[in-house]
């Protein structure tokens, strides 16, 4: 990655580690619709009228709005309400540890979407390791009412893992003000009347407000933003691999202000989980390059004697396809575009 790439991917490794601890916060005096369209809300504010005053935002709703309402669904409006309801249950660490599967999930989806490359030992290997840390981690909980939490966030990393692939390969040309701000406006409007019906009767505490403010500000507005150009630089394999450094963001944010456990199983899981999604996500090694075939000498030519003369029509039927190959005549199948293994055209 260049320079700006590793800028990026670390402050996306920040700005999306930090969220679970913003959302426990904020979901233990508000209702989960209430959080989700704060923080929607927030965030349409800040980036739609940048958006607009770009130009031509409504020409590209109407160009790319199937795609867009795709993402906003599997990115924004269903995972941001299923992730804040499970914290009602699960620690913020736990959370930010089973986000952690989101590249082994997006390995396994780019599969479906018509990756055919190889995936090897290596990155096959990756991918139990990762399974075995998800299930580590979830064995304890699969009691009670956090079944449903553990659910609510296996269907969040599906969300977060299929969204990439959406915009890699059908919203690429859209700006990226101009993709967030609409979707972050729908899912405001989404959660608007069940935001109105579970609406605090108090006004919160100072630091749920606060919880809330970050949420909406830097976790959506900045983060999207910086997400975005993200995928655009490095690609959506490459740009998931920051979740690498968000359970540790949120790990260490949960046990340093909100004296959650941590515990000898959350270490394995975090190992186990980070270590499958580092060999799920490498690049596949180059095959090794064939051994050079050299081709057989000459023998040498035999005296003639006296030229002989060829039939004129052998030599006309050997002259066809030799001449119309020189002057490029020849037609055959153009070949198309070359395409990125994620399904996106090659830059």
């Amino acid at each position: 990655m260049t320079a700006r790439g590793w800028f990026l991917f670390s402050l996306m490794g920040v700005l999306w580690g930090i969220p679970y601890l913003m959302i426990k916060v904020s979901v233990d005096a508000m209702s989960p619709s209430m959080v989700v369209f704060t923080r929607c809300a927030l965030g349409a504010a800040l980036l739609l009228p940048f958006a607009v005053r770009q130009g031509g935002l409504t020409r590209v709703v109407r160009a790319h709005w199937r795609p867009m309402l795709a993402f906003a669904v599997v990115e924004i409006i269903g995972p941001w309400w299923t992730l804040t309801d499970a914290e009602r249950h699960l620690s913020s660490s736990t959370a930010g540890l089973l986000i952690a599967g989101v590249p082994i999930v997006g390995i396994l989806l780019a599969r479906l979407f018509g990756d055919t490359e190889r995936l090897g030992a290596r990155r096959t290997t990756g991918l139990a390791l990762g399974l075995v840390g998800v299930v580590v981690l979830t064995v304890p909980h699969l009691t009670g009412g956090d079944a449903r939490s553990l659910a609510e966030v296996l269907l969040t990393v599906l969300g977060y893992a299929t969204a990439p692939l959406i915009i890699a390969r059908y919203l690429k040309p859209v700006p990226t003000l101009q993709l967030i701000a609409p979707c972050l406006v729908l899912a405001a409007v989404v959660y608007a009347p069940a935001a109105v019906l579970t609406r605090p009767t108090e006004v919160p505490s100072a630091s749920v407000l606060a919880s809330l403010a970050g949420l909406g500000v830097i976790c959506t507005a900045l983060a999207f933003v910086v997400f975005l150009e993200l995928i655009r630089e490095a690609g959506p394999t490459r740009a998931m691999v920051f979740t690498y450094v968000n359970p540790a963001v949120a790990v260490a944010a949960g046990v340093a202000l909100l004296d959650e456990p941590l515990t000898p199983g959350i270490l394995a899981a975090f190992a186990l989980i980070l270590l499958g999604s580092f060999l799920a996500t490498a690049a596949a090694s180059p095959r090794p390059a064939s051994a050079p075939v050299s081709a057989p000498s000459a023998p040498d030519p035999a005296p003639v004697s006296a030229p002989v003369s060829a039939p004129a029509s052998a030599v006309v039927a050997a002259s066809g396809p030799v001449s119309g190959l020189a002057s490029g005549s020849v037609s055959g199948p153009a070949s198309g575009p070359a395409w990125d293994r994620d399904g996106s055209c090659a830059r």
